[in-house]
């Protein structure tokens, strides 16, 4: 191969990795702003014990936010209108959680097949609590836990301009 074709060959070789390079920085630059969109709770304090925990809401309306079953890491989306803490059922079985007794729920889209849990602790920043009833949704798609009212009933719950104030109340 003629040198000045190799040169040409590595001009471009050059070229297409900067172009890579750029775009992974912009990728990188741009990712926390994405996620402080999409959850901007992301980054909540897990060790704050028993202090109020303040989520903003994201901008589809919803309150997202990290926390804990037992000691495992989740996102949990709040459910007020969720009788109780639903799993996704992959998420179940990554958590090693043991499905019991077959129960319905109701939801949007119709009754479906749920299964009884138990969680040990479940917490969002430090508010954690124990022994706290869930159930295991096979249909459920997604790694995102609906955080609903078997573990939100234990708090004081203050909705005021795009934030969601949640108090222990014990």
């Amino acid at each position: 191969m003629p040198p000045n074709q190799t040169r040409q060959g590595f001009a471009r070789l050059f070229t297409h990795l900067t172009w890579i390079i750029i775009l992974g920085l912009f990728y990188l630059l741009f990712e926390d702003q994405l996620q402080q969109k999409e959850n901007p709770n992301y980054n909540l304090s897990l060790n704050q014990t028993n202090e109020p925990v303040v989520l903003k809401r994201n901008r589809q309306g919803h309150y997202l936010a990290p926390g804990t079953i037992n000691g495992a890491q989740v996102i949990f989306l709040l459910d007020t209108g969720a009788t109780e803490i639903s799993i996704p059922g992959q998420l179940a079985e990554d958590l090693n959680l043991k499905p019991g007794r077959a129960s319905y729920a109701s939801t949007a889209n119709g009754t479906i097949k749920v299964f009884n849990t138990r969680l040990s602790s479940v917490a969002l920043g430090g508010l954690e609590m124990q022994n706290i009833n869930a159930h295991i949704n096979p249909h459920m798609q997604g790694n995102t836990v609906l955080l609903g009212m078997s573990y939100l009933q234990h708090l004081e719950i203050i909705q005021r301009n795009g934030t969601l104030t949640l108090k222990s109340v014990q």
